[in-house]
């Protein structure tokens, strides 16, 4: 019989200890990426289902390889639909981040997507997060329920005016502060002290905080804001920047 891991091992209590956590977008429907970067160290990946072409096919290998590699799958679901959110989980995803959570109801239908006995998940033992019928059903329900870990992204600019209304809702663990999508609304300097709120009312609400950081620099600042998981490019731009440097590296024979 196969054996969970404890629940102070598994990624949503490292969340909610506040554990410097390091991870990345994939964005490539294959194993590879997801393998290599539980083989080098990161924490976690998020399988970008809203950008990316993730089927559900995909989406079944690429938690499979974050299982075989050691590294928790996070999938960015295209739209919070309970359907969607179900289908992850089945699969052995360790968590949901929801894009555009911009009110406390649609906090409430993401929450309650993921949990069993709070909310309305669809109840199936005989899949990759059951050990294929291996766990019982009290048992299965109880370790979801503990281990996946929800959290809502905070991006437009609507959500601004409910933020501490949707950070208190029970059941959603992290906020990730979506500066792209802000900054396309609102412009730098708005979406500046966008981050600055929310991170704010994470902290109030004792939720982690989670941001898409793009230098040791920007990232030493999200930390001071309270940011604890940190989301470094992805797999194809880390992919491009090595082919690139190769390229520049090799192409001149005069200096090799």
């Amino acid at each position: 019989m196969s054996i969970s891991p404890t629940c102070d091992s598994h990624f949503r209590a490292r969340l909610q200890q506040r554990k410097h956590l390091i991870g990345t977008f994939v964005k490539t429907p294959t194993s590879h990426a997801i393998e290599i970067m539980g083989l080098v160290g990161f924490d976690f990946v998020i399988v970008d289902q809203e950008h990316a072409p993730f089927d559900r096919a995909a989406m079944d290998v690429a938690c499979l390889a974050a299982r075989a590699s050691g590294i928790a799958a996070i999938v960015r679901v295209a739209e919070a639909t309970p359907s969607a959110i179900l289908c992850a989980l089945d699969l052995g995803a360790d968590g949901i981040m929801a894009p555009h959570i911009d009110s406390p109801e649609k906090a409430r239908a993401l929450a309650r997507a993921c949990r069993y006995r709070s909310g309305t998940r669809g109840y199936s033992s005989t899949t990759r997060a059951g050990r294929y019928g291996d766990a019982k059903m009290a048992e299965h329900m109880a370790d979801q329920d503990a281990r996946v870990v929800c959290i809502a992204m905070i991006e437009d600019e609507a959500a601004l005016t409910q933020l501490d209304a949707i950070a208190q809702v029970p059941g959603i663990d992290g906020l990730f502060i979506g500066r792209g999508d802000l900054s396309a609304a609102l412009g730098a300097a708005r979406a500046a002290e966008a981050t600055r709120r929310i991170a704010m009312a994470a902290r109030t609400a004792d939720l982690a905080v989670m941001a898409l950081v793009s230098t040791k620099e920007d990232a030493a600042a999200m930390r001071n804001m309270g940011v604890s998981a940190f989301a470094i490019s992805n797999d194809q731009s880390f992919m491009k920047a090595a082919a690139a440097q190769a390229v520049k590296d090799y192409r001149d024979p005069a200096g090799l």
